[in-house]
């Protein structure tokens, strides 16, 4: 099937969403309309709410089918305080379409329970990770140290829980005085977490880096002895993925996505503080646990491949294809 997708959007908080937004989403909808007159396809793939209006209206023109692919809610992004028009352009694009993707069962919950998506109506396509070599970086002796480093890498945002890694932080450093975290990213919370770092008196054990890509993010990995995500609220997380493919132990927030699939990684609540604290702990002082789980971490990822997701999201067409009568 040949396949009209849209772009991905940016995964902000709603909050920063104006008025603009919400106009270029229906400009984006009707030039997506005009471009698939002239074209031949059999599905229509749309991600995220941005996408979701360009998404029906092709549909609506064409009698195409639709699959929307669900990579965040409005719920992870805010909490409770949801964008009620982003919402209600979620909602009505997941029930508009023949099949919906979710990016996890944790993702499918939310989707069964705050948008009333019928469970027969949603299919589970897990992310994967590209493996590009043996991922070897070599480290300017600058930046060399003999800390221990616990990283943090993402948005520094509410769903990210980045004020969770900075508590559990303070605890481990009352124990573990060789230590430094490192938070790489950026994020509306960035400020609030350097203000927080000061308040709870590690300011000088907390680096901020700002926002890292391409070889900076393979060096501050080399340099990791162990990745953090406590998010509040993942519908994947790759960065996890990322980590472990270049040997680096995790801790995942249970709240994720990629705790489905994950196995051989640490695990807790994104609040209970003192357990991260407890397991960030228990890796910096007993190197066995270190080397075990980065050995099976990295035997986990090998088993999860682009091309056996891709060929999921084809059978998902092939539904959608025969839910709307055979379109073709």
């Amino acid at each position: 099937a040949s396949v009209l997708g849209g772009v991905r959007p940016s995964k902000g908080s709603s909050s920063h969403y104006g008025g603009d937004m919400f106009v270029e989403v229906q400009r984006y909808a009707r030039i997506a309309v005009e471009l698939a007159r002239g074209e031949h396809f059999d599905v229509i793939h749309a991600h995220d709410w941005m996408t979701f209006a360009a998404g029906m209206a092709v549909a609506r023109v064409t009698g195409k089918p639709l699959v929307v692919h669900i990579h965040s809610t409005e719920f992870d992004r805010s909490g409770e305080h949801v964008n009620q028009r982003i919402y209600e352009i979620e909602r009505e694009g997941v029930h508009f379409a023949q099949k919906v993707i979710a990016v996890s069962h944790f993702t499918k919950n939310i989707l069964l329970a705050r948008y009333a998506v019928t469970p027969e109506k949603v299919e589970v396509v897990y992310n994967a990770i590209d493996l590009n070599g043996d991922n070897k970086i070599v480290i300017p002796p600058n930046i060399r140290t003999d800390e221990k480093i616990i990283l943090f890498l993402g948005r520094i945002t509410m769903q990210k829980g980045p004020e969770y890694f900075l508590l559990a932080a303070k605890k481990v450093l009352e124990f573990e005085k060789n230590v430094r975290f490192v938070m790489a990213g950026s994020g509306d919370m960035t400020r609030r977490s350097i203000e927080l770092a000061a308040e709870l008196g590690i300011g000088q054990k907390v680096v901020f880096t700002g926002f890292l890509r391409g070889d900076d993010v393979a060096r501050i990995f080399k340099m990791a002895d162990l990745y953090v995500m406590p998010s509040v609220s993942e519908p994947f997380g790759i960065a996890p993925l990322e980590a472990l493919s270049h040997d680096v132990p995790v801790l995942i927030s249970k709240q994720s996505g990629v705790s489905e699939i994950l196995t051989h990684v640490l695990k807790v609540d994104f609040w209970d503080i003192n357990e991260m604290a407890n397991k960030i702990i228990a890796v910096l002082r007993h190197p066995p646990l270190q080397a075990t789980l980065r050995e099976h971490g990295n035997f986990e990822i090998q088993k999860l491949t682009w091309k056996d997701s891709a060929q999921t999201c084809v059978g998902v067409y092939g539904q959608a294809m025969s839910l709307r009568g055979g379109c073709g």
